[in-house]
């Protein structure tokens, strides 16, 4: 026995306990490497032991001891095969990386180690004439030799390298290069779950998290894989029918593998971290655990099952170690003879292995159930035979089931290029029942079934996009919502159907973050990420973010006003990240001009931070300092020329399409000078503009102008600009009739786009717009950017009538919904109509239309009487 072989540890047990490492470690003499790791890993093998069943060490002390010695031990056997070869070299180009419990700091008492032995060709320490593939495989040979061979002191560990790329044809020790390019293109699903607990345990470990940073965007990956979700149940389905008869729980039940046991926990919680983790990095924790009270603090698992799990993986580690102590050896399978069963569960501080049994049975059965309700129940397959099906379609309730036979036929011929392959037209089989089923619960069946079959028809690809929809049903009945009432997101929707994953997460439907958090998230990059890559990764995310504040409308989960101000703060943080990114890349080539600095204005709709999804970003470019200057880069521009390519390329990036799709609209023609103006100019030629030759109109853009880019000092000086003009500092106009004329005007060449347009109409947004301003300015008060409060201060003076501040509320509140569910500002259909009441707090479409004539009745008596002079 150990404690007899180390009885001088037995004597000093409580010394020893305190740091069992540095104990194991402790010992006189010279020896080789391979001798003194067998000693060290025996001692330690005891101490650890005894600690356990002591009380004295939990689960996770247990945990940690073991791996961490194991992460040493592969280090110095790496530096021991490099140093034997090479003396004099350093033991660098060589690096483990640790898969499966040695990743995630789990390691049992007799596990295996599961590495993958990855290599740098340029620094890897050879012999003359010795290539590197060659001196890495031969290094990787004497590392296995030195920790798994027998002798009389035992061994170390033992090393399973099958975990790495085609195992069956690849030499144990890759380069690195060739190993990211595996990952990269051809891994399997079940390798990304793998690489969930990876870490750079041994070696150079500068070079295996390099690897790992190369390979994260396979592991984790924005847009979930249900295919990879499906994988890793087969997975777990095969483990079952495998071990068919270490399923049943009893004596023999195999902990590890048996249905409710440690691998399900653990697959339970890797599942969520690959759906999940794409986009949340809090989630990309190792230890299994630790993943579990992530997943359950983020509200992604129900806590209950959360602590239910965790507290059934402590049970069953545990009894797990204790069968391990037995022998050394690793086995998992409670024993089947009465008598081992009972010592076992002496072990693990039990009367008899009956108490064991009745001790595991709630944790069995409890882990089972939560597992198993990830898969659910698969639905019966939809009936081949066309008037079986016809008929299946008029008892589900379709308006119009011959129309929507017609469109299941034609995707299952396969006529769209997203539904050519086999694996395509399985993967929709496997979804069409819930389908169909979420589209006969539409308030329109046919509308339904058409829009989605418009968006597939634009698809290149839709395998993930079925799968999606497949496990998950509530995103069924969203998509059905969205294609029903919203023509504008089922649009986006074709073209990128990736979308939805974003509303895969509650939070979708919750408020957007504050504008540092979405700066934080836009501006995240990748290790070796480029400008290109930024411009990207802002589209994708401003994408999703801007369809889930449309999807919350339409969902009925958010007061329009909310989303309009949501969608102000995600364009802000936009020009924020691309702004500062553009910046950075034009001063590599031209360096800054010192002492200047761009800045930002916002006007419109922008400037009061109310946008719509459709709105446009009303701009003005500026810069600080002197217009003489010249940068000090490798080609320096005077300070004009060089503020005006950098306009010309913050606009690019804010307003070019990429593969991502397109960002905003940026107009600049309220500019000074409008469009026949230099693109940027001087903060002095600013201020000089607006106090001497700004005409009416510029000056009420001006109300709603707000500095949204630059240094908190260079912002100060465009505000002070901006108040000193409002306060008076301008040129004497008849405001109120350059205001009447310039409506008038706008009324001949803009008309109202149809009965429903809340902005155009008389009585509109508009003709309440040009009431505000006309006010502001006349009275130089109630200047602020958002016109909902101006309102309310004007009404405050007792300059306008308090009723304007509904009607402000319920004109925008119909701008936002319709440009999502009636773009053309026609009445819409029926079902949509009872969405837009919902939306605007209402309790009928009637009300709608009552209240919106009875609004701008208000408006126009409030501009008329403006106009009259009041």
């Amino acid at each position: 026995m150990l404690a007899d072989r180390e009885s001088q540890l037995i004597e000093n047990l409580g010394q020893a306990l305190e740091d069992p490492l540095a104990t194991a470690r402790s010992f006189e003499g010279e020896m080789a490497e391979s001798r003194r790791l067998r000693l060290e890993r025996r001692r330690l093998a005891l101490l650890v032991a005894l600690g356990d069943l002591s009380g004295r060490f939990d689960l996770t002390r247990v945990t940690h001891l073991l791996s961490d010695f194991a992460d040493d031990a592969l280090d110095r056997a790496i530096r021991t095969a490099i140093r034997e070869r090479t003396p004099d070299a350093e033991p660098i180009g060589f690096a483990a990386i640790a898969l499966g419990k040695l990743g995630s700091r789990e390691l049992n008492y007799s596990s295996d180690i599961d590495p993958i032995l990855i290599f740098d060709p340029a620094t890897l320490p050879c012999k003359p004439r010795e290539v590197p593939e060659e001196a890495a495989v031969r290094i990787g040979r004497r590392v296995i030799e030195l920790l798994q061979s027998r002798d009389a002191d035992g061994y170390v560990m033992r090393v399973d390298l099958r975990l790495r790329p085609s195992p069956e044809a690849t030499p144990i020790a890759l380069p690195v290069e060739a190993a990211i390019s595996y990952y990269e293109s051809q891994a399997l699903p079940w390798e990304r779950a793998a690489f969930i607990r990876a870490r750079a345990c041994a070696g150079d470990t500068a070079l295996g998290e390099a690897f790992l940073a190369a390979i994260r965007p396979f592991v984790w990956r924005r847009a979930v894989d249900y295919g990879t979700i499906r994988e890793i149940r087969d997975i777990s389905r095969r483990i079952r029918d495998h071990y068919a008869q270490a399923q049943a729980f009893g004596p023999g039940y195999d902990l590890k593998r048996g249905r409710g046991g440690i691998r399900e926990v653990e697959f339970f919680a890797q599942i969520h971290q690959l759906i999940h983790g794409g986009r949340d990095p809090a989630l990309r924790v190792p230890a299994t655990r630790d993943a579990l009270a992530a997943l359950a603090a983020d509200g992604r698992i129900d806590a209950d099952d959360a602590a239910a799990l965790t507290a059934a993986y402590v049970e069953f580690r545990t009894v797990e170690h204790r069968l391990q102590m037995v022998d050394d050896l690793q086995t998992h399978t409670l024993p089947t003879k009465a008598e081992a069963l009972d010592n076992v569960a002496a072990l693990h501080g039990l009367a008899d292995g009956a108490a064991l049994i009745e001790r595991l049975r709630p944790h069995v059965e409890r882990t089972g159930r939560v597992y198993d309700s990830l898969a659910g129940e698969e639905e019966p397959r939809l009936p081949a035979d066309p008037e079986t099906l016809k008929a299946r379609l008029e008892a589900a309730g379709f308006d119009h089931p011959a129309g929507a036979l017609r469109i299941v036929e034609g995707w299952r011929g396969g006529g769209y290029p997203a539904l050519r392959s086999p694996q395509a037209r399985e993967a929709l089989e496997a979804l069409l029942p819930g389908l169909i089923a979420a589209f006969a619960q539409a308030p329109d069946s046919t509308h339904a079934i058409t829009r989605f079959d418009a968006m597939l028809s634009r698809l290149p690809s839709a395998i993930n996009f079925f799968r999606l929809l497949e496990a998950q049903p509530g995103l069924r009945q969203l998509l059905s919502t969205i294609l029903c009432h919203a023509p504008t997101l089922a649009e986006q929707l074709g073209r990128r159907a990736e979308l939805l994953d974003g509303l895969i997460d509650a939070s979708a439907l919750e408020p957007v973050a504050d504008i540092p958090t979405l700066v934080g998230e836009m501006a995240a990059r990748e290790r070796g990420a480029d400008y290109q890559w930024q411009l990207e990764h802002v589209r994708r995310l401003v994408g999703e973010k801007r369809f889930a504040l449309g999807a919350q409308i339409v969902a009925g989960a958010s007061d329009p006003l909310d989303v309009s101000y949501g969608y102000a703060r995600i364009a802000e943080a936009a020009i924020e990240v691309l702004a500062r990114a553009t910046v950075d890349e034009f001063e590599r080539a031209h360096g800054r001009v010192p002492g200047s600095e761009l800045v930002i204005l916002a006007l419109g709709r922008m400037g009061g931070q109310a946008l719509t999804h459709a709105s446009d970003l009303d701009l003005v470019y500026l810069f600080t300092g002197d217009y003489a200057a010249e940068s000090d880069g490798p080609k320096p521009l005077g300070a004009v020329v060089y503020y005006n390519r950098l306009a010309q390329r913050v606009t690019a990036a804010l307003s070019v399409a990429t593969a991502a799709g397109p960002l905003y609209e940026v107009d600049t023609r309220l500019r000074p000078s409008g469009a026949q103006g230099p693109l940027s100019v001087s903060l002095d030629g600013f201020a000089r503009y607006q106090r001497e030759d700004a005409w009416t109109w510029e000056h009420m853009a001006l109300t709603r102008a707000r500095p949204i880019f630059g240094s908190s000092g260079a912002r100060d000086a465009v505000q002070a600009i901006v108040d000193d003009v409002l306060n008076g500092a301008r040129p004497e106009r008849d405001i109120l009739a350059d205001a009447i004329k310039m409506r008038e005007e706008m009324a001949t060449h803009k008309p109202p786009a149809g009965p429903l347009d809340a902005k155009l109409l008389p009585g509109g947004l508009v003709d309440l717009e040009f009431a505000v301003h006309v006010l502001q300015l006349r009275h130089k008060t109630a200047f602020t950017p958002r016109l909902r409060e101006a309102i309310r201060l004007l009404a405050a003076k007792g300059l306008m009538s308090e009723t304007m501040v509904e009607a402000h509320a319920l004109l925008s509140r119909l701008l936002v919904t319709l440009r999502l569910v009636a773009p053309d500002a026609q009445p819409p259909a029926e079902t949509t109509q009872a969405l837009i009441a919902r939306a605007v707090g209402l309790e009928s479409w009637d009300a709608v239309v009552a209240s919106l004539e009875a609004t701008r009745q208000e408006v126009a008596a409030c501009w008329a009487e403006i106009r009259a002079g009041g």
